[in-house]
């Protein structure tokens, strides 16, 4: 058995947050000072709260710059294969503190800005969250970012520099109510601009073909001009790169047409091009197929291919005057990962490229392109699956059109081959769908494209090729893999959770934060009173500290002796917090008949945004926030139950309340959330998980035991077997008396006495439609909280339990998954060495 560190030991290790010598405080209050006020101040005598985050900012940016530079320089050298991870979002949060973090300087920091009389907390709540994601699928992308350059890869994440991130949500009057996310308003000190790598994009324009080959003319262009920000690795002093496209218009632009009706009007119209870039769609979870977003897809992979290419031909051995002519060789030096479909334009634009500009002949150009690319499915609901109207692509991309019509005739061809006289399975698996006007199916034209397909947990990777993908699968099965996702463990736990980070380096050593597998030796500690207490304290010093918080932003007193019960994600039918919400009724109702029972005190807390155009999601969120206004004034229940709506959920939110929870809610359907991520961040911050065997929830039951999560309802079998003989709410409406109770109080108006009929809709919905079933689990959700209520009575026990999930989360790491996709999809090796820093000798 481990024995624990003695205190010599501990001194004798980096802190988590790293060294604060004195040599690095006295460099860091210098910088600070320089960029305080020769960047910054200058001719104005006072200096801004702004300002001293701005400085902070660009001081630790300086020990970035080097090190970045460095590491693109040992890549230009080594040319090793490059990944490029394509994501029309990518979900990054703030910066300041993951880079002290990773680059062990925030000790350093603190120190530094006490020494000049400065709180390091109030300056970091100054920066703005770069909020260019919606949820699961961007937020991956930014953990995957994270391990790649902490394994040493050598990976670049592209994507779009949205001016307009996610929308911020106000409640008012209990509505979600949107506002722009400015989040550039003030500058972003983490960026630069790379104007001499700017590349033009085409748009519309017809298609020529002629004797020296086609000829895409008559195109407008639209400029993508790129910023880089710096993604630093994990204290190995790597530093790579995410580069955003930003619009811009050309300077001729409307110009050269003289009937644009004159001057001005051709200047202000470049105003069309660069809304290219403006906004992000805000929908999870589903397709709208409005041409900007068309424009938008085809812009991040027009540009980043002419980058990956230009890239390519460039480097070799670091000799300048030797260009890679011959791209034959490309899938030995370049692997594109497609982040889900929304990228899926990579594959037609770089067979465009090989074929029209390069001048390969198409079977050479496909084996190329299958070889290089790779895709990703991250759902299986229908209405989140792309499928773009021809018409559209014949007006806005008329070459992509005609390769695309190649690609399917080929791909039928085989099929064809495979199966003859299957005329049915080749109308399911043409990339265009005929059925009510021609759509072309984005997802086949990935499978087909890529020479990998992964889902993102196992059950997910198995639904794939059971459902949707059936055919694909059974006419290429060694195509289909499973990448469980994970989560970076540097924002996830030692960036927003430090005593817990700190209480396990005392036990294990900090070598776990580089290796996540190595929480498994906590088990030696699980009948350890101390560390039992310790794991007990941190929880409840992170519940004092969210507590005050919400006081302060929300004006509410809550109990911090309570379980705080936490739902936080985006708002969606799947999800089901309307589940969620006839629990607190029930509970609510329990309570009023029985006030002296001896109830386990909650705070029930909701947070996540509905898309701005999905009315259910809207109304759900107002049906919490009115189930709070009667919970949390009523005399009867006082402090036992409190229901709060945690406005403008955000990345920055979830690092202060997941580290602060103690229940985590993973209650979709069984077959309908492809993995999930929070659920993991849970898990490593000390909350039990009560859930449905769906998602990654599956392999978190497997590898921390079942018995320690609460795991509940039908699983994919039970709700296939439903589907056959359809689902009928009302017999349990008719046979359970409190859910009864609870949906004829919604919809009597006990919750909204102003206007009885308010949630008229989604009490219907629950009634007759409702395709995630939320009665058909309620039952057993009630009996399951009924044992976490329970639990939570014997803290010791519930601390215990604590300890075996912590220890069961090594396998998901971000670190883990990125390994795998680098092993077993994109041919590269991931190490843990370390590079030189810029002031070591080379």
């Amino acid at each position: 058995m481990a024995k624990p560190l003695t205190d010599q030991d501990k001194r004798k290790q980096i802190s988590v947050r790293g060294l604060a010598g004195v040599e690095n405080v006295t460099d860091l209050k210098t910088n600070f000072n320089r960029h305080l006020h020769f960047t910054l101040v200058k001719d104005r005598n006072v200096a801004t709260k702004r300002d001293y985050y701005f400085a902070l900012a660009n001081t630790v940016r300086d020990f970035l710059v080097g090190r970045w530079i460095r590491t693109q320089q040992h890549y230009y050298e080594k040319d090793p294969k490059r990944v490029y991870y394509l994501s029309l979002e990518f979900y990054m949060g703030r910066t300041l503190q993951n880079t002290m973090v990773n680059l062990a300087l925030e000790n350093a920091c603190d120190e530094a800005t006490y020494q000049l009389g400065l709180d390091m907390e109030e300056l970091q709540d100054i920066e703005e969250d770069a909020g260019l994601g919606n949820g699961g699928l961007g937020r991956l992308a930014a953990c995957f970012l994270d391990s790649m350059a902490s394994l040493g890869l050598a990976a670049y994440g592209y994507g779009i520099r949205y001016e307009f991130g996610i929308f911020n949500q106000k409640i008012v009057d209990g509505w979600q109510v949107e506002e722009a996310d400015d989040w550039l308003r003030y500058g972003n000190p983490w960026e630069k601009a790379r104007p001499e790598y700017m590349r033009p994009v085409h748009y519309y324009g017809r298609v020529e073909h002629t004797a020296e080959g086609v000829k895409w003319v008559d195109t407008q262009v639209v400029l993508a001009l790129p910023y880089d920000t710096p993604v630093p690795g994990y204290r190995n002093n790597i530093v790579n790169t995410m580069r955003l496209w930003s619009a811009k218009a050309p300077c001729d632009f409307n110009l050269k047409d003289f009937n644009v009706g004159g001057y001005i009007q051709a200047v202000l119209d470049r105003n069309l091009a660069e809304n290219i870039s403006r906004v992000l769609y805000p929908n999870d979870n589903f397709f709208e197929g409005k041409e900007l977003r068309l424009k938008q897809e085809y812009f991040v992979v027009a540009a980043t291919l002419q980058d990956i290419i230009r890239r390519f031909k460039a480097s070799k051995f670091g000799s300048t005057e030797f260009v890679r002519l011959d791209l034959s060789t490309l899938p030995e030096k370049v692997a594109i990962q497609l982040n889900d479909t929304h990228p899926a334009l990579a594959i037609p634009e770089l067979m465009r490229t090989l074929v029209d500009i390069e001048k390969l002949d198409w079977d050479k150009a496909w084996d190329i392109v299958v070889r290089t690319c790779a895709y990703t499915n991250h759902t299986v609901l229908p209405e989140a699956l792309e499928r773009w109207p021809v018409d559209l692509f014949h007006n806005l991309l008329p070459r992509h059109l005609e390769i695309i019509y190649e690609i399917n005739s080929r791909h039928l061809e085989r099929i064809g081959k495979l199966y003859p006289g299957d005329l049915d399975r080749l109308r399911r698996m043409s990339l265009i769908e005929e059925a009510d006007g021609k759509k072309i199916n984005m997802a086949h034209l990935c499978i087909v494209g890529s020479h990998a397909v992964n889902g993102v947990a196992r059950i997910h990777s198995e639904i794939i090729k059971a459902t949707v993908f059936k055919d694909f699968y059974e006419s290429d099965p060694e195509k289909f893999q499973n990448k469980t996702n994970g989560i970076t463990p540097r924002r996830w736990l030692v960036m927003c959770n430090p005593g817990l980070a700190e209480v396990i380096a005392e036990r294990i050593g900090e070598e776990y934060i580089r290796d996540l597998d190595q929480l498994k030796t906590l088990l030696e500690f699980v009948d350890d009173d101390t560390f039992i207490r310790d794991v007990a304290k941190v929880k409840q010093e992170n519940k004092m500290k969210f507590s005050a918080y919400l006081e302060e932003h929300y004006k509410v007193k809550i109990n911090p002796n309570s379980m705080f019960d936490v739902q936080v994600k985006r708002i969606h039918e799947y999800k089901r917090q309307l589940l969620n919400c006839l629990h607190i009724i029930t509970l609510y109702n329990r309570m009023k008949k029985d006030p002296k029972k001896s109830w386990t005190p909650r705070t029930i807390m909701i947070g996540g945004k509905a898309a701005p155009g999905y009315h259910t999601a809207k109304m759900i969120i107002k049906l919490i926030t009115s189930i709070g206004d009667i919970v949390n004034n009523d005399p009867v229940v006082g402090d036992l139950l409190k229901v709060i709506y945690l406005e403008n959920y955000r990345v920055t939110l979830a690092e202060k309340v997941i580290p602060a929870s103690d229940l985590s809610e993973q209650i979709s359907t069984a077959g309908t959330e492809a993995s999930g991520t929070g659920n993991m961040k849970f898990m490593l911050n000390g909350a039990l998980t009560i859930g449905t065997m769906d998602g990654a929830n599956v392999e978190m039951a497997e590898e921390a035991g079942e018995e320690n999560l609460f795991i509940f309802g039908m699983r994919v079998a039970d709700v296939e077997a439903m589907d056959k003989i359809g689902y009928d709410a009302a017999s349990y409406y008719n046979r359970l008396p409190e859910l009864k109770q609870a949906m004829d109080q919604i919809s009597g108006g006990f919750f909204s006495p102003g206007q009885p009929d308010l949630f008229r809709d989604l009490v219907n919905m629950l009634m007759q439609h409702d395709r995630f079933k939320v009665f058909a689990d309620y039952e057993a959700y009630i009996q399951t909280q009924d044992r976490v209520s329970t639990l939570y009575k014997d803290p010791k026990a519930w601390t215990k339990m604590v300890i075996h999930n912590i220890a069961g989360c090594g396998k998901f790491s971000s670190d883990r998954t990125i390994s795998q996709y680098a092993r077993e999809i994109w041919g590269m090796e991931p190490s843990l060495e370390k590079i030189a820093a810029p002031d070591d000798p080379r």
